[in-house]
């Protein structure tokens, strides 16, 4: 897959099908679009790719928005690799870009850019500037830029449009084992080990402690998870929160991995949700917390 981050395509990669969207979590809906999508190309003998946006659009506009993504750039990359894309197009969405009309959008970068002969969006889409142009928009250009929309229809699952702001919800709501259905594999945060207090390790539970960046918060508590590295693929218990035991202040994801004990300061790993547990909590003692952990990681094991 060819990742462009600009709009200098190839042209073995123009006159193409093309999905556009956020595409935050990769979920099973937009896996359906990128799977029609790329029939359609396959029968027409077309390239195929995806455009996308970085930021995401909403925390550009809405800088108080620090916690939202269901997944990262990279993990979204690695994600479409996985689907077979042809191409990805990722488009800095910055106010320059923000400020194109709904027009120039799709002459501009549709026509011009990427002289796409399908172009697959969902029901809701909007683009261009304040957000004025939408599906019916596109239908008035097909003719003069010749190019064909293809509107997707929202998935459902039991009779409910999954989407990923409903996916985000249930992240929320540690709903974990249904999300990872809805992405069909285990929703995970990748980010680099730092350095803690050491105090899991002093009673007798070393973590890993990895910040939260700018993914969205699951609901405060212990999950069952799996944890890997470049060469680690190991079970473990991890607890998101705040160490009210500790009087802690910060939001951290401290995640102690089964069978391992060793310094993985500086290194990225990647903690996948398999299952929420309990919810945090703040205990009398360091005793009472050792005791709870013993049953965390005996219930987290008949979870494997």
């Amino acid at each position: 897959m060819k990742t462009y981050n600009n709009l200098n395509l190839n042209s073995k990669h123009r006159r193409g099908v093309i999905a556009i969207g956020n595409f935050d979590g990769i979920h099973l809906g937009h896996q359906k679009v990128i799977n029609d999508a790329r029939r359609k190309a396959k029968k027409n003998r077309l390239p195929f790719g995806l455009m996308t946006f970085e930021p995401v659009p909403v925390m550009f506009f809405n800088k108080k928005i620090k916690n939202h993504r269901i997944n990262s750039l990279e993990q979204k990359k690695d994600q479409l690799k996985k689907l077979k894309l042809d191409f990805l197009i990722v488009i800095k969405f910055n106010k320059n870009f923000s400020s194109l009309s709904p027009g120039d959008f799709i002459k501009k970068i549709i026509h011009k850019k990427t002289s796409c002969r399908f172009l697959y969006v969902s029901k809701n889409f909007r683009f261009g500037f304040k957000r004025k142009g939408n599906i019916e928009t596109l239908k008035k250009y097909e003719n003069q830029y010749n190019f064909k929309n293809v509107i997707v229809k929202p998935f459902k699952a039991k009779k409910k449009i999954i989407s990923s702001t409903f996916i985000r919800k249930k992240i929320r709501k540690g709903h974990i084992e249904e999300v990872n259905k809805l992405l069909n594999r285990n929703w995970c945060i990748k980010g680099k080990v730092i350095k803690g207090q050491k105090r899991g390790r002093k009673i007798g539970f070393p973590t890993c402690n990895l910040r939260l960046n700018s993914y969205v918060i699951p609901r405060l508590g212990v999950y069952a998870v799996k944890v890997k590295t470049n060469n680690i693929s190991n079970n473990g218990i991890a607890n998101i929160g705040y160490r009210p035991t500790f009087n802690g202040q910060s939001l951290l994801l401290e995640t102690n991995i089964f069978g391992i004990n060793k310094n993985l300061y500086n290194k990225v790993i990647t903690v996948g949700f398999k299952k929420f547990l309990r919810a945090e909590k703040k205990f009398k003692s360091f005793e009472y917390l050792k005791k709870q952990i013993k049953i965390d990681i005996k219930q987290a094991k008949n979870n494997v």
